[in-house]
């Protein structure tokens, strides 16, 4: 059993050459050619805005019945706080955080597509105090809101906060059934190390993100013109052989890597895969 290597969205117009033999308009455009090559993509988009029946057939229509998809879940039920419409920068709570009713809305607008999801990500945010009291709190939230997610739903969960990363947490989750995701990013620790402590503790699956460091610097070195690699990442040798351990412990493992991770998705995955080998 091999990893499912994807990227973090894909319609990047400097992927031409390295993926695409064209551009094209639309997101959708770019699936045919991408899921020639990759065979799953994560779909990042559906967590700033809720999408539409029609994209998730479009995006069903245009790869094959065997192609995988991750996908954000939309950060109207992910965000703890939101700002006013008036301007003001205080923050007001967030009437839909960890809403079973809008999460059920948002089943429903997908469900063609659930069949070929391995993970439905809760993203979270850095929760300071402000937005959440404590870990004991946000895990009571979390607990009650997995307990109405329906049965065979691939919940998975990515937060940012690293004193979260407790053996509470992780037993909560494999109580709970849900798919932790590793987030190598900036301001967390290295996720081999997550790993080494909390293994044990893991459900069937396993998500990797391979995120980076700073966004702005990395687009400011790039461009954003994403086709070569600007920041090799030497840890990618060892995040690889986690990669084989969960994979000899009988663990489904997905890869969804980032533009700004060394600035070049496409590059890195190439990497992996040798490595792999």
């Amino acid at each position: 059993m091999n990893p499912l290597i994807g990227t973090c969205s894909w319609n990047y117009p400097s992927w031409k050459n390295l993926v695409y033999t064209k551009t094209g308009k639309r997101a959708v455009d770019y699936l045919p050619e991408y899921s020639s090559r990759y065979r799953t993509v994560e779909i990042d988009s559906w967590f700033y805005r809720i999408p539409d029946p029609i994209t998730v057939n479009e995006y069903l229509k245009a790869v094959d019945s065997d192609f995988r998809f991750t996908c954000k879940i939309p950060n109207k039920i992910s965000l703890t706080h939101q700002r006013p419409v008036n301007g003001s920068k205080e923050l007001i709570e967030n009437p839909f955080f960890l809403s079973n009713e809008v999460f059920e809305d948002f089943l429903n607008l997908i469900e063609p597509m659930l069949p070929r999801i391995d993970a439905l990500m809760l993203e979270f945010e850095y929760l300071n105090r402000s937005k959440m009291p404590s870990m004991d709190v946000f895990l009571r939230k979390l607990e009650e809101f997995c307990h109405v997610v329906p049965a065979g739903i691939p919940l998975a969960v990515e937060i940012r906060n690293k004193n979260y990363l407790h053996e509470e947490y992780f037993n909560m989750l494999h109580e709970c059934g849900i798919i932790h995701v590793f987030s190598e990013k900036i301001f967390m620790p290295p996720i081999t190390q997550v790993y080494a402590q909390f293994g044990h503790l893991l459900n069937s699956s396993s998500v990797i993100r391979l995120l980076g460091g700073d966004r702005r610097e990395i687009e400011k070195t790039t461009d954003k013109k994403w086709n070569r690699i600007v920041e090799p990442k030497d840890e990618l040798v060892s995040i690889i052989k986690m990669t084989k351990d969960l994979i000899s412990r009988g663990k489904r493992v997905t890869i969804n890597v980032n533009n700004h991770y060394e600035g070049s998705a496409p590059l890195t995955i190439a990497k992996i895969e040798e490595l792999l080998r």
